[in-house]
């Protein structure tokens, strides 16, 4: 029995859809394979490759690696750090919204974002320092959906946190989060802030806000990174593809800044 618990992890992974759905068109075409003619092989062939890559960018063993390798590497800090280099102001990013949340009747942040909240309350809290979230209406943002900022304010009222000293809802991306927090912030003074964001996010956001003309200490939250044992990691699944996902755009979008 023991050995069967055991083995529960992997064999509920093979029956997911990610796994399952995979090695299913895995099986389809070799049988199309063996039975076609010549004139199919390449076609065949050539899908085969695509369920491959799927395969690999679905596994976390391969978003891990994607990120060590595409992306610049961050470090996490501590509250000390804060301290010690003077930052003035920490910065949260936005990170999505749940619209409609049925459980409380109003929109709530994403899970992303609300680590992101989280960290910058944790940090805002053992430094002492106020907190900035910038975020508005996304560009695939419903018209008529309450900005992102307003969302995290509302938020940190139901944990009774403490509440954010500035809200940027402006935003629809993290150019426009940069040009205007710091058109915010600088108005009170301010021109040095921990940026707290995904460590895969990260690289791109100091870029932006340096850009937009402040100092800016990344402290990222979110590595990407797995729990499962080494097996485990390589086989497919939502999670794994998802942070691939990240990673891809992320470096995507260092090169066209």
């Amino acid at each position: 029995m023991d050995i069967l618990l055991a083995l529960k992890p992997m064999l509920t992974t093979l029956v997911l859809p990610a796994t399952s759905g995979l090695l299913a068109l895995f099986g389809l075409l070799f049988w199309a394979w063996r039975r076609g003619g010549r004139a199919a092989r390449l076609p065949v062939a050539c899908a085969g490759l695509v369920t491959l890559l799927m395969w690999l960018l679905s596994c976390q063993a391969v978003a891990i690696w994607l990120s060590l390798h595409l992306l610049p590497q961050v470090s996490p800090i501590t509250p000390e750090d804060l301290k010690q280099h003077r930052v003035q102001a920490i910065v949260v990013l936005g990170g999505g919204v749940d619209n409609a949340a049925l459980e409380y009747g109003s929109p709530t942040l994403a899970p992303d974002a609300m680590s992101r909240l989280l960290y910058g309350v944790y940090l805002s809290r053992t430094t002492g320092l106020p907190m900035a979230y910038s975020g508005g209406i996304g560009w695939s943002g419903l018209s008529g959906q309450a900005p992102e900022a307003e969302v995290a304010a509302l938020t940190l009222s139901r944990l009774g946190a403490p509440a954010l000293r500035w809200q940027e809802k402006q935003s629809r991306d993290t150019r426009e989060n940069a040009l205007l927090t710091t058109a915010l912030l600088k108005s009170e003074g301010i021109t040095h802030i921990a940026l707290v964001t995904h460590a895969w996010h990260m690289p791109r956001s100091v870029r932006q806000f340096e850009a937009a003309g402040l100092r800016v200490m990344p402290a990222p939250m979110g590595f990407v990174r797995s729990d499962l044992a080494p097996f485990l990691q390589w086989l497919p699944s939502g999670t794994g593809l998802r942070e691939s996902a990240w990673v891809i755009k992320e470096r995507l979008g260092l090169w066209l800044i």
